[in-house]
């Protein structure tokens, strides 16, 4: 979700396109639970993909940082928080525009404003990734003097402690940057290990096999005694179900054996032939993945409303499935109907009045 890389590598697509699935999954499996007053098989899913959902994520963010951090500042800012923030401000804007109506109902004008107010400082919904995301640039930015290993050491510890303040910024930071930064400090190793996947099929099978089964009992395997104070900063994330999985250190090692697993999936699925469907959707999910993630919100809300109101389909799991499916394809129809017609670029795509750094290439999409 990342700019300023013109190559691009078909493992880390695939990686991306699999993660975007897994957070549209997420919110449309619990928007829609939450709204039937019941749980449905695709909980399950949910609570399986939680452990690596977000660190897989913000760890391929940090891939490509080490080529373009030393960039010119205002070239780096361009690219790093500009191009973020329009797009968090635009789409904040939107998401208001949908939300404001209830927010009104309750707290008045004055709420909708201090509610829309509140998203500068407490991020949106939905957009939090990529509100923060300008914050892990920044922060790698100012430390990249300083030793990898301890800045790696440093903020392991910090995912490890039981940081839960309620604000979504600190609490996300504390226990994603971790992820974002070893991307960025261990990206030979982590596309040497994609390599070593592709080359070792066999191999890489068994280990994920081994490793889906470790998840597996982590996950579901309940904590006797499991309460608020053992939990690691992300664990009150929505889709947990108490398990190992949400024990301090437990969290941090399977974050990063879960990264490793989609990684190895993607690299084996890169071997198949370009033109394999499985291939080119998910390779072309993860080259758009900011589309998606920006415009999920409406199709999987309209969606979920209108299949729990017409009662057509009865199961909650396979309106989740169906939700998921609404949220992930309809935004790259929507792209797609932009890139053709040209009417709404400005969704996807930053206009020149928003570009701070005219030199070089200005990258055009999200």
């Amino acid at each position: 979700m990342g700019t300023g890389v013109t190559k691009r590598i078909d493992w880390v697509d695939i990686a991306k396109g699999i993660c975007i699935i897994f957070v549209v999954m997420m919110h449309s499996t619990l928007g829609v639970e939450e709204a039937a007053g019941q749980t449905g098989w695709m909980h399950n899913v949910v609570a399986f993909a939680k452990p690596f959902r977000m660190p897989d994520f913000f760890l391929i963010s940090g891939l490509f940082l080490s080529a373009v951090i030393d960039r010119p500042w205002l070239r780096y800012l361009d690219r790093k928080i500009v191009h973020f923030l329009y797009f968090y401000v635009l789409w904040l804007t939107i998401q208001f525009v949908f939300k404001a109506p209830g927010i009104m109902a309750e707290g008045g004008v004055s709420g909708v404003i201090s509610a829309y107010l509140m998203a500068f400082i407490e991020p949106f919904g939905t957009l939090w990734f990529i509100y923060i995301l300008p914050f892990f640039f920044l922060a790698t930015r100012f430390m990249r003097e300083v030793p990898r290993s301890l800045v790696l050491v440093m903020l392991a510890i910090l995912e490890i402690l039981p940081i839960h303040t309620g604000w979504i910024m600190i609490d996300e930071f504390c226990s994603r940057f971790v992820y974002f930064y070893a991307g960025y400090a261990l990206a030979p190793q982590i596309f040497r290990f994609a390599d070593w996947v592709a080359r070792n099929k066999i191999v890489a099978v068994i280990g994920l096999l081994l490793w889906a089964f470790v998840e597996y009992q982590m996950v579901f395997t309940p904590v006797p005694g499991f309460g608020h104070s053992l939990l690691s900063g992300q664990a009150w994330q929505a889709g947990g179900l108490g398990g190992y999985s949400e024990l301090p250190l437990v969290s941090l090692f399977l974050g990063f054996l879960g990264a490793l697993a989609i990684i190895s999936v993607s690299s084996l699925l890169a071997c198949l032939s370009a033109a394999n469907l499985v291939h080119r959707v998910l390779s072309y999910l993860g080259a758009h993945s900011i589309v998606v993630y920006l415009a999920f919100f409406l199709p999987m809300a309209v969606t979920r409303t209108v299949l729990l109101k017409t009662g057509i389909i009865t199961d909650v799991g396979t309106i989740s499935l169906l939700t998921m499916l609404m949220g992930v394809i309809l935004p790259v129809i929507l792209y797609m109907l932009i890139e053709k017609t040209g009417y709404g670029r400005f969704l996807f795509a930053r206009p020149q009045w928003a570009i701070i750094d005219r030199s070089g290439t200005v990258p055009a999409r999200a």
